[in-house]
């Protein structure tokens, strides 16, 4: 696999300088000075380009140039939005940069009750909390018809727990599902929130399918032509949320996006947090499944919980046989003759970094650099037991 690190450009607490000392190879990051819908000019792209080059590092995938919402949607000026999508493919082809990682979530990216969960070690965790989630919906934002989507006894531990929650925990609740994370859009108020999610109002799994259709129908043919490999992240958490549909969270929902067009250039980036946060998901099967439409992996584990909570856990700890995964991925490798661009994902905050306030959630440096080793060292006792 090809080592490489996310970096968020030139406000990221963790520089280039850093991610090179990790031994990583390459470089996973986006323009994200950008505003999402609009074209990613060449003189913009090259400009970064040339910082990490000049690093010592490659830019091996981009993440992500985002789908706008009247993509997603189909309406508005989705059509103009398609355009700047196609011509932003032209300019980091021009720039011969031909990775793109991308999603197809509604209004929000990933989502987490919690960004600093405190962990027995002391050092912090995401986390996801069904219970948590239920009083953001129910309690807070007040969805209408949000008790529908939860159990009873999820329902009835949110009312016990909302009942002794304080004015700050609150807030803190609402922040860390609201506030702009890595990768997502900018801070959201609750009246903007609703507001955007009332968008969506009727809109079925089936049709979101056939939004994501259109839209790949529309890019994958000149990403085919311009030798742009195009990896959808399966959705996370990989349930439906705020009443939204979550279309990219299973094997048969990988199976559906693969089927919308067949082209080399149609691919998944194997996000082993997202899919293993659904128990259904066999993950080493479907690396075997999918191995030639699998272009990136982002490689992080998480433990999952009976009602539907979980949280990062340890890269090779969780509900996740890490082991079967990596070997999945090591075989697919050989049969391809690729070397898979990876990166470790969502890492704990520990050591020195429990001090850096201004580091993205998930993506300090101490504990994405102890997963990288962790997989790093796995990848080589596996490669060396099976003479890969």
């Amino acid at each position: 696999m090809k080592q490489s690190f996310r970096w968020f450009g030139e406000n990221d607490p963790v520089q280039l300088s850093h991610i090179k000392q990790s031994g990583a190879e390459g470089v996973v990051t986006a323009l994200h000075h950008i505003p999402n819908g609009e074209i990613w000019e060449v003189e913009e792209i090259q400009k970064v380009k040339t910082r990490i080059n000049n690093a010592g590092l490659e830019w091996v995938f981009i993440e992500s140039i985002p789908v706008h919402e009247n993509i997603k949607l189909r309406k508005g000026d989705y059509k103009k939005r398609m355009e700047n999508y196609k011509q932003s493919l032209k300019n980091i082809a021009a720039c011969n940069i031909k990775n793109v990682c991308y999603n197809f979530m509604p209004v929000l990216d990933w989502t987490r009750t919690d960004l600093f969960w405190k962990l027995g070690n002391g050092a912090t965790a995401l986390r996801f909390d069904k219970v948590k989630m239920a009083i953001f919906e129910c309690f807070i934002m007040k969805r209408k018809n949000a008790e529908n989507d939860y159990s009873k006894s999820v329902l009835d531990n949110a009312k016990l727990l909302f009942s002794k929650m304080t004015i700050v925990e609150k807030r803190n609740l609402q922040d860390a599902i609201l506030k702009g994370l890595p990768g997502t859009v900018d801070d959201l108020t609750i009246d903007v929130f609703k507001a955007m999610i009332a968008e969506y109002d009727g809109l079925t799994h089936a049709d979101l399918k056939a939004n994501l259709s259109y839209f790949l129908n529309a890019v994958i043919p000149l990403a085919e032509e311009l030798g742009i490999k195009m990896a959808i992240h399966p959705d996370d958490p990989p349930i439906d949320i705020m009443g939204l549909p979550r279309i990219i969270k299973s094997e048969r929902d990988l199976e559906d996006l693969l089927g919308f067009i067949d082209s080399p250039s149609n691919g998944i980036t194997f996000c082993t947090g997202s899919l293993g946060a659904n128990p259904a998901n066999d993950l080493p099967k479907m690396i075997t499944k999918f191995a030639d439409k699998i272009h990136f992996l982002h490689l992080r584990n998480v433990r999952r919980e009976v009602d539907g909570s979980f949280y990062e856990d340890n890269h090779l700890e969780g509900s996740t046989d890490m082991y079967k995964v990596v070997e999945a991925v090591l075989k697919i490798e050989k049969e391809r003759g690729v070397n898979l661009p990876m990166r470790p994902d969502h890492g704990h905050q520990m050591l020195h970094d429990l001090e850096q306030q201004s580091a993205y959630c998930g993506y300090t440096s101490i504990g994405r650099l102890k997963g990288l080793a962790e997989i790093r060292g796995l990848e080589l006792g596996i490669k060396r037991s099976l003479a890969l």
